[in-house]
């Protein structure tokens, strides 16, 4: 047998597809719409390190189920392109020198290069890049969009700043307080921001995960983000003669407030600070300043606090009530007041005990004693004059029906969401078209695309500028209104602004008038199926939906969302060593000894672990290693029989090796046996291929692809046992082959003579009545021992195959001079003749 020439094979089939542009897809109307699939991959940022053996994954998912909704008469769009835009490549360009933009190119031609040896069967006609111009001209033009509807603001304000990356970040950016790229802590800092009112979608952005076919565990994490709670926003008259508005789900406790606690960062918090209190009061705001808002907000930590010297007044009691400052209240929650009810919360209680507050018992814990802890519990209001008595649902009801009354309180919902903080101060992204006039104010720059100047510099000041303002010819502009000097915005658009729309680009990627012709959007859209990781939960899903529904709004759009249908793959993890500290060990500073793994620089023994693949743990794979030892076709089906897709799967490259045998042993399979066009097929041949195809079909169809591929490789050890196979048990197996190894497909199909390639083909079909077998192989055993297997019709009777058994030649032999003290059969599985 000649070893399979994988090499030659792929290189060969991959060039044929190319020149051919047999991936090239069209608006063809002769679909009907229910024939018209749009499979998408979340593109990839094209970092210098190139693909690691993880990013397959999600690719070989979506390209074998685009080629096989191709082979069933489906109409399919299968694009790719690439996240070009973000921190990354200018941090490169700043350690280099290098401009950004060619850098990037250089890794979308390694990501490219990568991309096609793998055999997808994407139409590369399509491509986008975010940071082309071309393409970056409609991210700004939508945005204007967002602007002129009022849904992009300019705000001072306190936000995140990452002293590493030095930039803003978008909350949804954050986690633990430390920067989602590099893991920096993060702090809190007052900086000019342009903002998204994505609060304006919130409960749109809700309710329609309910119409959604995406992981419960997906929907799950955006509807915490959101954060819809149901209450009312109560105002406190106070000495400023400025009310101070809360926001509670508990009104029914108003009763039990005694004091009050406004966020240092509160707007207006200087109106209610006593002369008298000022200096303490400003201290303690700057020391919170420099405190993340993880610390803030850490239960274990001790509660700190400054009285205003003012006082509100509780609008149901009348009684006045303390004004405090504390850092445990953060702007960006809420209102940025919160109500203090002791009794009744344990922060506040601790705060309460700490500044000898009074605590006032609203809720009856059923003791009649003095609180030790704050009783969080239910039960029946007591101290609460107009609803002493009743319970939670009905207090709460009748609070607010009394507060709207008397004009100091409203029903009404409030959302953990927070605006979209859109600016960043680095240099490689999208200019913000909007030009500063000291005349006219905020004016639209609609010469699109603003083309990203040249600057002396990438890095960011210390001052949190961008490096655009150094670029003093670019940033010196007439304004379009009034002829006048003006001064171009500075800060540009964060990575996520190019990802929010992509998938609608690639529907008509060349056209100068539109950002996507409104005829081609409504042929394909929505998204019928997406695939690409959960990370993106809250980030590119949420940014992605709320930009789609402005559009739709906009009627630009014909859907109100833009991805039906959301698939989660896996992790593909690799060991990585862990220390009894936890801390992580680079696989290079490893040594294995007697089985065991110790670290090299004091021989500490270690814990192997599995990890998500990363450079600094030295225990990336490259894919195109793997492609040079074992072929393209082989990673993919070894990507895809490590088990399901949207479970983790450690990567292992013996586990290669296995699936090397099952593409070798196919490939012999017509150089050791004769495929017949005129040969027959038995009774068991027809149950293995019809059994064959409709599992696979049925799997493939569910994204099942390792137990698909297990079918598969049952299958091809059945043709491999037989010297002659019929034409059509070797035919159907090759075309729901191409779907999962597609180079090796074709070379087979090739070899049959046939000249289309076999992409172009029709899924084979099944006979589901010959998917059952209708006779069984049964053992015949004398005194337990096996000595002979009978074919019999299923279902048998036990008469029938004790009849059969003893007739059978083998059986008889083992009956001669001998008498049969016992039968026992068991249908459809055993016959057992005891003798003596």
């Amino acid at each position: 047998m000649k070893d399979y020439p994988f090499e030659e094979i792929e290189t060969k089939w991959q060039k044929k597809w190319e020149k051919s542009g047999i991936y090239s897809v069209k608006e063809d109307e002769s679909y009907p719409e229910d024939k018209r699939l749009y499979v998408l991959d979340m593109f990839p940022y094209p970092s210098g390190s190139g693909l690691h053996v993880g990013h397959p994954e999600g690719y070989t998912a979506s390209d074998i189920y685009a080629r096989f909704k191709r082979m069933n008469g489906y109409n399919v769009l299968h694009p790719m392109g690439f996240d070009a835009f973000g921190l990354p490549a200018e941090n490169y360009a700043i350690q280099t020198g290098q401009h950004p933009k060619i850098t990037t190119e250089t890794n979308i031609k390694n990501f490219r290069k990568q991309i096609k040896r793998l055999g997808f069967s994407y139409d590369w006609n399509r491509e986008v890049k975010t940071c082309d111009d071309k393409y970056y001209k409609w991210t700004q033009w939508i945005f204007l969009k967002l602007y002129e509807k009022g849904l992009a603001y300019e705000s001072n304000m306190p936000i995140n700043w990452c002293n590493s990356c030095k930039t803003g970040l978008a909350n949804e950016e954050v986690k633990d307080m430390r920067c989602e790229r590099c893991g920096s802590e993060v702090v809190r800092r007052p900086i000019r921001q342009w903002v998204l009112k994505i609060t304006d979608y919130a409960e749109r952005l809700l309710k329609d995960l309910d119409e959604l076919d995406w992981p419960e565990s997906i929907k799950s994490m955006q509807r915490n983000w959101i954060g819809r709670s149901e209450g009312a926003y109560i105002d406190f008259q106070t000495e400023a003669k400025e009310n101070i508005s809360v926001f509670t789900t508990r009104a029914d406790t108003l009763y039990g407030v005694t004091f009050m606690v406004l966020s240092p960062e509160y707007p207006t918090i200087s109106n209610f600070i006593k002369k008298e209190q000022r200096a303490e009061c400003e201290a303690y705001i700057h020391s919170a300043s420099q405190k993340s808002d993880l610390e803030r907000t850490n239960l274990s930590k001790t509660k700190t606090g400054v009285w205003t010297g003012s006082y509100a007044i509780n609008p149901l009691s009348g009684k006045k009530i303390p004004i405090w400052i504390s850092d445990y209240v953060i702007m960006s929650y809420g209102s940025g007041a919160v109500m203090g009810v002791p009794a009744h919360d344990e922060r506040d209680f601790e705060f309460a005990k700490k500044f000898g507050i009074d605590i006032i018992k609203v809720i009856d814990d059923g003791k009649n004693e003095e609180l030790k802890e704050a009783y969080t519990g239910d039960g029946k209001h007591v101290n609460s004059d107009l609803i002493n008595g009743l319970g939670k649902e009905e207090s709460i009801n009748k609070i607010i029906e009394i507060l709207e009354k008397k004009c100091c309180g409203k029903r009404a919902v409030s959302y953990k969401l927070r605006d979209w903080i859109f600016s960043r101060q680095r240099y490689w992204g999208e200019p913000i078209p909007l030009i500063h006039c000291d005349n006219c104010g905020i004016v639209k720059d609609e010469n699109l695309p603003l083309l990203l100047p040249e600057v002396d510099s990438y890095a960011p000041a210390d001052d949190a500028q961008s490096p655009l303002s150094r670029a003093k010819s670019w940033l010196k502009v007439k304004c379009p209104v009034c002829g006048k000097t003006a001064k171009r915005e500075t800060n540009t658009m964060p990575q996520w602004a190019g990802s929010c729309w992509y998938y609608l680009r690639y529907l008509d990627p060349t056209n100068d008038k539109e950002f996507v012709s409104s005829k081609k959007e409504k042929y394909w859209m929505p998204v019928d199926l997406y695939i690409g990781g959960a990370e993106h939960a809250v980030l590119h899903l949420l940014y992605a939906r709320f930009w789609h529904k402005v559009l739709y709004d906009l009627k630009l759009v014909s859907t109100n969302e833009p991805f039906k249908r959301l698939v989660n793959q896996g992790l593909v993890t690799a060991f990585a060593y862990q220390r009894k500290n936890k801390s992580l060990v680079p696989s290079d500073m490893v040594v294995e000894k007697g089985g065991k793994y110790y670290a090299k620089d004091n021989d500490e023994e270690l814990m192997q672990i599995t990890a998500k693949m990363s450079k600094s743990l030295k225990n990336v794979v490259n894919p195109d290693d793997i492609i040079k030892e074992y072929g393209a076709d082989s990673l993919r089906l070894y990507e895809m029989f490590m088990g399901p897709l949207e479970m983790s799967q450690p990567w292992n490259t013996n586990g290669l090796i296995g699936i090397w045998r099952f593409i070798t042993r196919i490939w012999s399979i017509p150089q050791n046996s004769k495929i017949d066009k005129n040969a027959p097929m038995s009774e068991e041949d027809e149950y293995m291929l019809n059994l064959t195809v409709k599992k696979v079909t049925e799997q493939t169809e569910n994204l099942e692809f390792n137990t698909a591929i297990s079918q598969m490789m049952v299958y091809s050890q059945y043709l491999a046992d037989k010297k002659i196979i019929p034409y059509k048990m070797w035919f159907d197996f090759i075309l729901i082959l191409s779907v999962y190894a597609p180079h090796l497909s074709e070379e087979l199909n090739s070899l049959l003579g046939n000249k289309d390639s076999v992409i172009l083909a029709k899924w084979p079909g099944f006979d589901d009545t010959k998917t059952t077998k209708n006779h069984v192989d049964i053992a015949v055993q004398i005194n337990g021992k096996t000595r002979s297997v009978i074919r019999v019709e299923k279902d048998s009777d036990e008469k029938t195959l004790i009849r059969i058994a003893k007739e059978d030649e083998k059986i008889k032999k083992w009956l001669e001079d001998k008498s049969i003290v016992k039968e026992i059969a068991v249908k459809n599985r055993i016959v057992n003749l005891l003798v003596k």
